[in-house]
C-alpha cells in the first residue's frame, strides 16, 4: 500500500449538513479517512488510487444549497493515530453508551466501546451510527444471533454482544474495516464476533435473529432479498446509512418482502429504521 496520500480540505457552508453529505458522497469513491475540521472536512485518498477526475460526480459539489470550496495537496507517511487523536471525541448516545478512542479517559457510562478507527468507518460521530446505538440500546438483544452488515469499526457488533447477543457475524467488503473490527473486537474483549472480509454473497445458507445494516441506499435495495432471505421469524431488520427522502424505496423494498415497519430514527436529514419479519 502507498504511503503517499492525497489530502483534500474543504470549507463547507452550512458546514454540519454539507460535511455529513460529503463524506457520504466520498465514501462512495476511494477516500480512506475523513477529518472534521473546524470550516468542514479533509478526505484522505491513496496517490495511487486517485486521478484528477475523482471529484467529478460528486452531487453536493454542484449544489446550490451548499457552498464549497477545497484545497489539494500530496502528503507522505500520514500519520493516521495523529489525525485521529487531532479530530476524535468521545460520543455519548443518551447517557448510555459512551464510544471513545484509547487514548480518552474510561466513563461511567453501562455501556463503555474503545474504538481504534485508524482509516475505517462508523466511529459514532456519524449520525447513521448514532442512531443505529439508539436502536440497540432499546432491544433485549439477548442471545440473538446477529449480523452486522458492512461492520466499519465493528462498534454495532461489539455493543450487541455487551448487551447479550451471541454468536455474532460481523462483515465488510473493505479490508481496511476487516482489519479494524477484528482489532476492536479484541479491545473490547470481545468472544463472539466472527469477522467477514466480503459482500452478502456470505450469506447464503445463514439465519439471524437480528441483523444491523449500516450502509447506504444503493446497496441495501441491491441486498435486501439476501437479508430478507437470512432473517429469521419475528427476527428484527435495523438500516440506516440514507436520507429522509429515501424512505419510500427502502419502505417499498422491505414491506413488498414482508417485513413490517415498526420505528424511525432521525438526525438532520439522516434515518434510521426498524423493521421485523
Amino acid at each position: 500500500m502507498s504511503n503517499i496520500y492525497i489530502g483534500y480540505h474543504f470549507t463547507i457552508e452550512p458546514r454540519e449538513l454539507g460535511s455529513e453529505i460529503l463524506i457520504a458522497e466520498l465514501g462512495e469513491k476511494a477516500f480512506e479517512s475523513f477529518t472534521e475540521t473546524e470550516t468542514g472536512i479533509s478526505a484522505f485518498v491513496q496517490k495511487d488510487l486517485w486521478d484528477e477526475k475523482i471529484l467529478e460526480d460528486i452531487y453536493i459539489l454542484q449544489s446550490d444549497e451548499f457552498k464549497i470550496d477545497y484545497t489539494f495537496e500530496e502528503i507522505a507517511q500520514v500519520n493516521w493515530n495523529e489525525e485521529w487523536e487531532k479530530n476524535f471525541d468521545p460520543i455519548d448516545v443518551d447517557g448510555n453508551c459512551h464510544v471513545r478512542a484509547p487514548f480518552h479517559p474510561k466513563t461511567n457510562a453501562e455501556f463503555d466501546i474503545v474504538i481504534e478507527p485508524k482509516m475505517s468507518f462508523g466511529t459514532g460521530h456519524h449520525e447513521t451510527t448514532h442512531m443505529m446505538i439508539q436502536h440497540l440500546l432499546e432491544i433485549d438483544v439477548t442471545g440473538m444471533k446477529t449480523l452486522d452488515m458492512g461492520c466499519g469499526t465493528a462498534i454495532l457488533a461489539i455493543l450487541a454482544e455487551m448487551k447479550g447477543a451471541k454468536p455474532i457475524d460481523a462483515i465488510d467488503i473493505d479490508n481496511w474495516c476487516y482489519l479494524n473490527s477484528i482489532e476492536n473486537a479484541e479491545r473490547n474483549n470481545c468472544n463472539h464476533i466472527s469477522v467477514y472480509e466480503g459482500d452478502a454473497a456470505l450469506l447464503k445458507d445463514k439465519k439471524y435473529d437480528l441483523i444491523i445494516a449500516n450502509i447506504n441506499r444503493n446497496i441495501l435495495l441491491n441486498d435486501m432479498q439476501s437479508y430478507v432471505a437470512c432473517l429469521n421469524p419475528n427476527g428484527t431488520l435495523l438500516l440506516s446509512g440514507f436520507y429522509e427522502e429515501d424512505i419510500p424505496f427502502i419502505d417499498a423494498s422491505c414491506t413488498e418482502k414482508g417485513l413490517t415497519y415498526v420505528k424511525k430514527f432521525q438526525r438532520n436529514n439522516w434515518v434510521s429504521l426498524k423493521y421485523v419479519n
